[in-house]
């Protein structure tokens, strides 16, 4: 069951760990107004919707953000965000990161970004390419593959994964590790989730 919306702003992300994620960035930037939903997955993002505009809270709500991976196809996530969005009689973006008009305020961030294929982990990833703790980690996916071992279906989560092994606690998962601090928030890598957030 999800939880009422109790926030003028309201941003949908595809799990548990995108919402814990957002939430540590949210309170680093010190916003108290933005209330994260998770929906299960992006194939569950109409129904979610759906559930969205028959909330009670709903009519409050000022701004709605939604944020999904790319994963193999930017322009389609995009795509079918769009034609979710249509189905239940919200104002559509003619583009990610930049908001409908209409009310409520309707914005779509597609991650990396609304060019590439990827996911929240490539984001992370940038944060932390070239440091000491990464040149180890990709040493070790080079002797799986030297070693002729299958390579995980999604590298970038298996590395952010091998980097968070190197932390005081190894065993968190990427939202635990944003709620602990683990993740440089100045890092540039991160800047167009911030203007996500605060453009809301």
């Amino acid at each position: 069951m999800a939880q009422e919306i109790s926030c003028p702003k309201l941003v949908l992300v595809e799990g548990k760990d995108d919402e814990l994620f957002f939430d540590a960035l949210r309170q680093h930037l010190g916003l108290g107004d933005i209330q994260f939903r998770q929906i299960g997955g992006k194939a569950n993002l109409r129904n979610a919707l759906r559930g969205v505009v028959s909330d009670p809270g709903f009519s409050k709500v000022i701004a709605l953000g939604i944020v999904l991976d790319a994963d193999d196809n930017p322009k389609a996530t995009f795509q079918s965000v769009c034609d979710a969005l249509q189905k239940v009689g919200l104002p559509v973006p003619t583009q990610p990161m930049t908001p409908a008009s209409g009310h409520p305020r309707v914005s779509v961030m597609i991650l990396p970004n609304a060019q590439n294929p990827g996911s929240l982990e490539d984001v992370c990833l940038k944060a932390i390419a070239g440091t000491p703790v990464m040149k180890c980690v990709d040493k070790f996916f080079c002797c799986l593959q030297r070693q002729g071992l299958p390579l995980p279906k999604s590298l970038p989560k298996a590395k952010v994964l091998a980097y968070l092994t190197s932390k005081p606690e190894p065993d968190k998962r990427l939202g635990e590790s944003a709620q602990a601090g683990y993740w440089d928030w100045n890092h540039p890598a991160f800047g167009d989730l911030k203007d996500f957030l605060r453009s809301l």
